[in-house]
């Protein structure tokens, strides 16, 4: 079997238990890649775990990422990634929220939501209310900045390095050691045309002696 055509299967199952979800919590809901996906308000997501977990047999929580989109007004979205040992079917349910507006944890649902918590507030500041442990997983101490965020620059604001002198690791602001240039990139075979004369002695092509 194809994957289209078990993507088809798990779509023809989906579908029903998508518009039974709609019609027992109100929420919006689609079938994207073979997998049901719910969108949630963002203040009913304990609830909409809850009703999941107890109702249709969605047991695991696997994993809780985020998505950065700065032209929305809640640029963020948090996903939630469920599994259901009996029913063979996975769901995705989505919020939204910004830098400011906090998204309730979700620990007394699934436990394991703790740590994956942590890390969406590391990598992209979303903060978690009620979360009883709400500090940086993945980056070192005293870092600034969230590096998961579309307008973190990829050089980072700080470098790190072991300085000899002081025996000890220094923080330092990033120095680009190359400055921007401008490069050719056509065919060395074709050759870029430059303004003549490029270099001293080039007047002299072609004149005979």
């Amino acid at each position: 079997m194809t994957s289209l055509a078990v993507q088809a299967q798990h779509e023809a199952v989906l579908t029903p238990l998508g518009a039974e979800v709609v019609g027992a919590l109100g929420v919006e809901a689609q079938v994207a890649f073979g997998e049901l996906t719910l969108v949630a308000p963002r203040e009913r997501i304990v609830e909409v775990l809850t009703a999941l977990r107890d109702r249709f047999q969605f047991q695991q929580l696997l994993d809780v990422c985020g998505a950065d989109y700065p032209d929305r007004q809640e640029r963020f979205e948090v996903v939630y990634h469920l599994l259901s040992l009996t029913k063979n079917a996975r769901v995705r349910v989505k919020v939204t929220t910004d830098e400011a507006q906090p998204v309730p944890t979700v620990i007394e649902v699934y436990p394991s939501a703790g740590w994956f918590e942590r890390e969406a507030y590391d990598m992209y500041g979303m903060v978690f209310e009620g979360h009883p442990d709400m500090r940086r997983l993945l980056t070192d101490y005293g870092f600034e900045g969230h590096p998961l965020r579309k307008d973190f620059p990829m050089t980072g604001y700080v470098e790190v390095r072991y300085d000899e002198e002081q025996k000890r690791v220094v923080y330092e602001p990033v120095k680009l050691t190359q400055e921007f240039r401008t490069f050719d990139f056509l065919s060395p075979w074709e050759g870029a045309e430059y303004p003549a004369p490029v270099l001293p002695g080039d007047e002299k092509a072609g004149v005979k002696g």
